[in-house]
């Protein structure tokens, strides 16, 4: 197969410049003019909070499960670049109509919330709901999603080869295959093609797997390192080679 483009996801926006799901992050991404952002929510004392650790420990001092916390008393911390962690709604607001938005559900919990927060967004901007993935691990959550917000796409995520590959994405509907890129895999990759689905491969951050990627008709990447794949983008289309 002739290696075409691949559909950019800034991970967790860019974190070269910022810490990570930080509205500077995402602006920073934004600025790159990437595909899609990529963000993380928990549900911490009724609000969907942008962040990506059940614990304290890593980019905030402490040790805390950040579920037993105050959303005011989490925000308060400020994360290496200074920001300050983001509600889903502050994303929503900043990212507006500029990027898909593919939101993964970290925590327990947030898919009532979450149907709730983007149903009243849309409504209140005009947008339309094209333009989000709601992916995690957590297929039953998923499965709420469907439920609550079938308008939105979604996304499963996989770690792995699992035994049945993308059988699991039928009973969700499912849009879209996470796949991690340890775990490359054709025949899982052919099957989620055959399925109707795209094929989205975390987290890429070497060059030389992006030729790999677009080579076996991989749709997109999540990347920590967006720059590259844009570069890679641009290569393709001035050589011609763009399916």
């Amino acid at each position: 197969m002739t290696p075409g483009t691949l559909f950019c996801f800034a991970h967790r926006g860019y974190q070269r410049l910022a810490s990570e799901n930080t509205l500077q992050a995402i602006d920073c991404a934004l600025e790159l003019a990437v595909g899609g952002i990529e963000i993380d929510i928990w549900k911490v004392g009724g609000q969907l909070l942008v962040t990506h650790d059940r614990r304290l420990g890593r980019l905030q001092p402490g040790s805390e499960l950040i579920t037993s916390m105050r959303p005011e008393t989490l925000r308060k911390r400020p994360l290496p670049c200074g920001n300050i962690i983001p509600t889903l709604q502050e994303v929503l607001e900043l990212i507006g109509d500029r990027a898909q938005l593919n939101i993964e559900i970290r925590g327990p919990n947030c898919a009532e919330l979450l149907a709730q927060e983007v149903r009243a967004f849309v409504s209140d901007k005009g947008y339309t709901f094209d333009q989000y993935i709601i992916s995690s691990f957590d297929q039953r959550q998923l499965y709420e999603c469907l439920c609550l917000l079938p308008e939105v796409r979604r996304g499963v995520i996989a770690v792995g080869i699992p035994l049945d590959l993308a059988a699991c994405t039928a009973p969700l509907k499912a849009y879209s295959l996470h796949s991690a890129l340890d775990f490359l895999n054709p025949d899982l990759l052919i099957d989620a093609r055959q399925r109707g689905l795209k094929n989205y491969i975390f987290i890429v951050n070497n060059p030389s797997d992006l030729k790999l990627l677009a080579e076996q008709g991989v749709d997109g990447v999540f990347t920590d390192e967006p720059h590259i794949v844009l570069d890679f983008n641009a290569r393709m289309l001035a050589n011609g080679e763009a399916g």
